[in-house]
Parts: C-alpha cells; structure tokens; sequence
C-alpha cells in the first residue's frame, strides 16, 4: 500500500512539471515565430545610367560628371517610394543625406523620376509634380544644365513672378502656391533649412521671382 502510495506521488509531480512546462515551451515558439512586418517600397523607377541619359543632347563632359542615386521618399499617397536622382557627382552625398532627412520628417514628395520620362520637357515635368535634378537645358544660366539643382515638389511650389514682372507666366502652368499644403515650402520649413545648411541657395531668394521649388549650388 506504501508502495503505491509513492507511486501515485511520483506520478502527481510529474504530471504537475509536464502542465507548468508546456505554457513557457509554447510562448517561446510563439516569440520564434514572431516576425516584424516589412515596410512595403513602392519601385517609381530603375533606370540605369545609360537610361537615365538616352535622347539628352548634353556633350560627353557633361555626362561624365554625373551619377544616378537612389532615393527613398515619403509620398502624397502615404506610403514609401524609391525614385532616383540623376545629378552632379559634386552634390550626389547632399542630395543622399538631404533626401533621408525628408524621409524621417515625413515631407511629402509625390516623385522622384528622371525627366527622361518626360522626353526632357520640364513643364510635362513639373505639372506632374516631378521632382528631378539634370536636365540639359537653358545652359547658359540654368545650373540644371549641370545637375547641379534640384526641384522638389514643383506643383505644390510653383515659379512666380515678382512685380516687375507680372507679365511673365507662371510655372507650372495652374499651379497654386498654398503654403498650407503638406508638401509645400516656406522659410521656416526644416526642409529649406537642411538644404540651407549644406550650401543650397533657395530658388525663394532669386531678384525677379519666387522660385520655391528649387534649390542649387
């Protein structure tokens, strides 16, 4: 009688260790089997260089001083985009730590495409609120000639014309400057500011207009 009496003991504890064990096993294959979600990327483009340049009619020195950079960037649709940058190699590492700055503030930009999606016509361009660098164009005063500027936002941030020279149109054609817009520049904005801080001159400050959407070195 004594004998079956440990016996049932011995298996009692048993059976008590085997319940206690099995929540802890289970929360750790549980934890194991865990995994955070990924941050979707929506893909505007993957041009490679000889892409990014086919039909410009920029002369080869001007060519062998630019490079495509990817970009990623917080979108009007609210959700994350990789774009590139066709620019100057003098101002590509501006532009990389710039445009992550943008990405953490969350400051829309509806895209970053090269303009030769748009057979090179800026207007095409900035009426689809396209943000881009090189565009081998008005070369005589246009540092996008060059690739080195950069329009940010043009729709939201339109050309307009001072004073002196209301008789000019605007650009992009219907566009309206609100500044209450997300997307949109002022002076404060910490956007202006981070181009400010590595050396960018504000498109805002030109004589004869209001050049909010772009910025250049």
């Amino acid at each position: 009688m004594l004998r079956f009496f440990y016996i049932l003991v011995l298996l009692t504890t048993v059976f008590l260790i085997a319940c206690q064990s099995k929540p802890n096993d289970f929360s750790l294959v549980k934890k194991s089997q865990e995994v955070k979600p990924k941050v979707e990327v929506i893909i505007d483009c993957n041009y490679s260089f000889e892409e990014a340049t086919a039909g410009t009619n920029a002369p080869k020195e001007v060519l062998n001083e630019l490079t495509l950079i990817p970009v990623r960037y917080y979108s009007t649709d609210n959700k994350i985009h990789m774009g590139q940058l066709l620019t100057n190699k003098e101002i590509a590492d501006n532009l990389i730590e710039i445009f992550d700055f943008i990405l953490k503030l969350k400051f829309p930009i509806a895209h970053v495409i090269p303009i030769v999606k748009y057979d090179w016509d800026d207007n095409k361009s900035m009426t689809d609120n396209n943000s881009y660098s090189f565009c081998y164009r008005n070369t005589e005063f246009s540092k996008h000639a060059i690739g080195m500027a950069v329009d940010i936002n043009p729709f939201f941030n339109p050309m307009r014309w001072k004073d002196d020279y209301k008789y000019r149109v605007n650009k992009p054609i219907g566009a309206v400057y609100n500044p209450a817009r997300q997307g949109t520049f002022s002076a404060s904005n910490p956007v202006v500011l981070e181009f400010e801080k590595h050396g960018f001159r504000w498109g805002h400050n030109f004589t004869t207009k209001f050049d909010d959407h772009h910025f250049e070195k």
